[in-house]
C-alpha cells in the first residue's frame, strides 16, 4: 500500500492507459477511472474525502463556459454549407480555372479544402464532400491513384488548423488563452502550409507530369460561343478587387477620421486587412450582378460563374473571422452569426429544406454531446489527478529534460505524434494538453504557439496509416470494386487501401515539417499577436512612495515653517498631548513613513518581490 500512496499519480495515468486499451469509450473511461481512483485515494488517505465535493462545481463550470458555445455554432454553419451543396459548385468552378494546368485538378482540391475548412470546420464533411466529387473526376483523366487519395485526405484535414477550427476553440479553453489569439496565431502556419501543399504538387507536376496531367479540352465546359476561355475578364475582375482592397488599406485612417470627425492617424492590421478584403469581394460581386442584370456580356461565362460561386464563403469567413479578430465580437456571437449566414446563404440558393436542417442539426448535437462528455470525464480525471499532486510529477518528468524549451518541445511532439496513433485530437485536447501547459509555462514557452504546435502536430493524427480518421472516411467513399466510368464508358479500377496509405505518407512529411519550422521559428505564430505591456512592479513601487512624500512636503516650502490653523468659530480646540506636539504614534501614522520602513524590510525589498 505504501507504494501506491507513493506513486498514485503515475499508477493512476497507468490505468487510464488500460481503460482506453480494453476499448471503452474513452468519455466513460476517463469519469470511471476519475472516480474509482477518488474513491481508492480517499481509503488510503492519499487526499480528504471533501475532494468529491469539488465535482459538482466543476461540472457547473463546464455548463456555464461560454467559449464552448461557438463548438455547435461553427459545426452547425459548416454542415449547412457543406450539405447544400457549396463543395460541390466550389470544386467544379474552380477545377475548370485551374484545369488547363498540369496538376491544375489537385490544385483545385487543396483551393478547395482551405476554403471548406474556413467555412465547416469538419474534417469528415470536407474529405467525404472531395471524395464524392473530385475522386470520380481525377481518376477519369488519368491521375495518380495514391496523389488523388493523398491530396484529398490532406486537404480535408486543414479543417484542423485553418480558423474558425474546433480543435483551436478546444486549445484555447484547455491553455486558459483567447480564441481570438489562438486563431491569429493559427493563421500564417495555416497559410504556409496550404503551400507546402501546392509546391509537392507543383513538382510532381514538373518531375512526373504522367501522375498529374491536364484537363483536356472536352471537359472544359465553361466556354464562350467563340471557343475561348475567358480568363481575360476573369483577370480584370480580381485586379479590380485588388485595387480596391488596396485603396481602401492605404486610406483606412482617411476613412476614419471622416467617418468619426475627428484625425485618426493609425488604424489595427487586423481591421485593414479584414476591411480591405470585404470592401474588394463586394465590388467584384457587384460587378457581376449588374452584368447578369444589365445582360451586357462584359463577363465571360467562367468569370461570372466563379465570383459567384466565390463571393459569398468569402464574405461569410470575413464576417465571422473579422469581427472575432476586431473584438466586435466574441467567438461564441461570431459563430452564431456564422450560422445564421450559412442558412441564409442556402435559402438564397435555393438549398435550404427541412430535411437538410433537421440533418445539420442532429449531426451537430451528435458532436456536441461527444465534446461535452469527453470534457466531463476528463475533468472528473484532472481533478483526482491533480489532488494526488499529478501536474508535479508530470514537471519532473519533463521540465530537466535535457535542451531547455527546445527539448522540451521535441519530446512532447514525439509523444503527441505516437499518442495521436490512438487518441483524436478531442481526447488528446482534454487529457494530455492540461498536463503540459504547467510546464510549458514554467519553461517559458508561449502558450499561443504551444497550442498551434500542437494542433498542427494533433492534424497528423487524420493521416496515420492504418489509424488515420481522414484515411478511414475517404476509405468509406473510395470505390472498391471496378466500376464503369458514366462519361468515357471506360471501365476503371478500384482504389486500394495501400494506394490510400501511400498517398498520404508525404502530406504526413510535410505536416512533421511544418511542425519543426515552428519549433524552429516562434515568430511565425508570435508575430501575428498583440504585444504584451510589461509592468514593472519595483519602478510602480518606487512611484508611489516618490509620489506619497512629494504630498507630505509640498504644502510648506522649502523655507516656510506649517502655518498653525486657526479654529473655526464654534469648534472645540484640538486636543494637544503632553510633552510637546510630537506623540509616539505620529510616526506610525505617516503614510509615507510606513510604506517606506515596509520596503526596507528583507522580505518586502522591491529587489527580493522581483524575483
Amino acid at each position: 500500500m505504501e507504494f501506491i500512496t507513493a506513486n498514485f499519480a503515475p499508477i493512476m495515468f497507468a490505468g487510464l492507459a488500460c481503460f482506453l486499451i480494453l476499448g471503452f469509450p474513452v468519455a466513460f473511461s476517463l469519469g470511471a477511472c476519475g472516480l474509482f481512483f477518488g474513491l481508492l485515494g480517499i481509503e488510503l488517505g492519499v487526499f480528504p474525502a471533501t475532494i468529491l465535493a469539488w465535482l459538482p462545481e466543476r461540472l457547473i463550470g463546464i455548463m456555464a463556459n461560454d467559449t464552448l458555445l461557438a463548438v455547435p455554432f461553427f459545426t452547425l454553419m459548416g454542415l449547412i454549407l457543406e450539405r447544400s451543396g457549396m463543395a460541390e459548385d466550389l470544386l467544379d468552378s474552380v477545377g475548370q480555372v485551374f484545369g488547363p494546368l498540369r496538376g491544375g485538378l489537385a490544385l483545385a482540391v487543396i483551393f478547395v479544402g482551405a476554403l471548406l475548412a474556413a467555412t465547416t470546420g469538419v474534417v469528415a464533411a470536407s474529405v467525404i464532400s472531395m471524395g464524392l466529387i473530385s475522386m470520380p473526376i481525377m481518376l477519369r483523366y488519368g491521375y495518380s491513384r495514391p496523389l488523388t487519395s493523398g491530396v484529398i485526405a490532406a486537404s480535408g484535414t486543414l479543417a484542423q488548423i485553418i480558423p474558425p477550427s474546433l480543435v483551436l476553440i478546444i486549445m484555447a479553453d484547455q491553455l486558459g488563452r483567447s480564441v481570438g489569439d489562438m486563431y491569429k496565431g493559427a493563421f500564417m502556419p495555416a497559410f504556409m502550409l496550404v503551400g507546402l501543399y501546392v509546391l509537392w504538387v507543383v513538382l510532381l507536376a514538373i518531375f512526373k507530369p504522367q501522375a498529374v496531367p491536364a484537363l483536356p479540352p472536352e471537359a472544359r465546359t465553361l466556354r464562350e460561343p467563340n471557343g475561348s476561355a475567358g480568363y481575360p475578364s476573369l483577370v480584370a475582375v480580381l485586379v479590380i478587387s485588388a485595387l480596391v482592397a488596396w485603396v481602401l488599406e492605404s486610406h483606412m485612417a482617411d476613412i476614419h477620421s471622416w467617418w468619426e470627425g475627428h484625425l485618426v492617424e493609425s488604424v489595427p492590421t487586423d481591421e485593414k486587412v479584414v476591411v480591405a478584403a470585404c470592401g474588394g469581394a463586394f465590388v467584384a460581386w457587384l460587378i457581376a450582378s449588374a452584368n447578369r442584370l444589365t445582360g451586357l456580356g462584359l463577363l465571360s461565362k467562367l468569370a461570372e460563374r466563379v465570383t459567384f460561386v466565390l463571393i459569398p464563403p468569402l464574405l461569410l469567413i470575413f464576417l465571422v473571422l473579422g469581427t472575432i479578430f476586431l473584438g466586435v465580437a466574441s467567438p461564441t456571437e461570431g459563430g452564431a452569426m456564422g450560422a445564421v449566414g450559412a442558412l441564409i446563404m442556402a435559402m438564397l440558393r435555393g438549398r435550404l429544406s427541412w430535411s437538410l436542417l433537421k440533418q445539420a442539426l442532429a449531426s451537430t448535437t451528435r458532436l456536441a454531446s461527444f465534446v461535452m462528455f469527453i470534457l466531463i470525464g476528463a475533468t472528473m480525471f484532472s481533478m483526482v489527478f491533480q489532488a494526488a499532486d499529478g501536474p508535479r510529477w508530470v514537471e519532473h518528468l519533463l521540465a530537466d529534460l535535457p535542451g531547455g524549451q527546445v527539448g522540451f518541445l521535441i519530446v512532447v511532439n514525439v509523444m503527441i505524434f505516437f499518442l495521436a496513433f490512438f487518441l483524436d485530437y478531442f481526447e488528446l485536447s482534454f487529457i494530455v494538453v492540461p498536463l503540459l501547459a504547467p510546464v510549458a509555462e514554467k519553461l517559458g514557452v508561449d502558450l499561443i504557439w504551444f497550442g498551434v504546435l500542437l494542433a498542427v502536430n494533433m492534424q497528423t493524427s487524420f493521416l496515420h496509416p492504418p489509424f488515420g480518421f481522414a484515411l478511414f472516411f475517404l476509405r468509406s467513399v473510395a470505390p472498391e470494386k471496378p466500376y464503369v466510368d458514366p462519361v468515357t464508358g471506360k471501365l476503371m479500377e478500384p482504389v486500394t487501401t495501400m494506394q490510400i496509405y501511400k498517398g498520404a505518407v508525404p502530406f504526413l512529411i510535410l505536416q512533421l515539417t511544418m511542425v519543426g519550422i515552428l519549433i524552429a521559428f516562434p515568430g511565425l505564430v508570435t508575430g501575428s499577436l498583440d504585444k504584451k505591456v510589461e509592468v514593472n512592479m519595483d519602478a510602480v513601487g518606487a512611484q508611489m512612495l516618490d509620489s506619497l512624500n512629494q504630498d507630505m512636503e509640498e504644502p510648506y516650502g522649502q523655507d516656510e515653517e506649517p502655518q498653525q490653523q486657526e479654529p473655526a468659530p464654534g469648534a472645540l480646540p484640538e486636543p494637544q498631548p503632553e510633552g510637546g506636539d510630537a506623540s509616539p504614534g505620529a510616526e506610525a501614522d505617516d503614510p509615507a513613513k510606513a510604506l517606506q520602513d515596509a520596503l526596507q524590510q528583507p522580505g518586502n525589498a522591491p529587489a527580493a518581490a522581483g524575483q
